[in-house]
């Protein structure tokens, strides 16, 4: 699950950062109210995790920018102000919930959950090229009648290419979808993906155009 936290407390962001990695998601922090806001706006996050109190743009000002602009990704506050006026203007202005600081990560986790529920009649559970069916949910693979749990970063890869069926993307394309913002990209880690995934399922299950970079074929159905 991709994740958005915008944070702009080091050792808060640090450590929430490497438990959403440690629970299997793929996390872009950002510690910018701003920078916060433009990755907010270009990317298609499963949920984005806000501080209220941000450098350059407040969480407040992120949150009626998006619902603004017709984006309604699934969002929770993360604030240490637990004025009742602040959280209700908060969900007042679109947030799905919130949560105060301290908490802990299993709440966080829980509260995650519930919202990703709550808004699943507006998530598309699975997508496609024809051939191969990715449940966006489960992190499921199904190719050929064989269906297949995936790891978060062979989930990740597989996604950004079903999403572009028919279209070679390149090491940095993908590169910049399966890492986080922080991350340390490691060099070979597509080749590695590639292969176990074939591995699991065939080596035609993901073609790779040399010298360029690697598509799925685009199928009609």
């Amino acid at each position: 699950m991709h994740t958005l936290l915008i944070e702009d407390d080091p050792m808060i962001g640090q450590n929430l950062s490497l438990a959403l990695c440690d629970a299997g998601m793929t996390v872009d922090w950002i510690l910018d109210g701003i920078e916060g806001m433009a990755a907010a706006e270009s990317e298609n996050y499963a949920i984005v995790l806000l501080d209220l109190g941000l450098p350059r743009k407040s969480g407040f000002d992120i949150l009626k920018t998006l619902r603004a602009n017709g984006k309604h990704t699934p969002l929770l506050i993360i604030t240490a102000r637990d004025e009742v006026n602040d959280l209700v203007s908060g969900l007042d202005l679109g947030a799905d919930d919130y949560i105060v600081k301290p908490f802990s990560f299993r709440e966080l986790l829980a509260r995650m959950q519930a919202v990703m529920r709550r808004n699943s009649h507006n998530v598309i559970s699975c997508i496609g090229n024809g051939e191969i069916t990715l449940n966006l949910a489960t992190h499921e693979a199904t190719y050929r009648s064989k269906t297949l749990l995936l790891t978060s970063k062979e989930f990740a890869l597989l996604q950004v290419l079903l999403e572009h069926p028919g279209r070679i993307l390149s090491r940095r394309q993908i590169e910049e979808h399966i890492y986080g913002w922080n991350e340390e990209v490691e060099g070979n880690a597509v080749e590695v993906l590639i292969y176990y995934l074939r591995k699991k399922f065939d080596n035609e299950f993901i073609r790779n155009v040399r010298g360029i970079g690697w598509m799925v074929l685009k199928h009609t159905t």
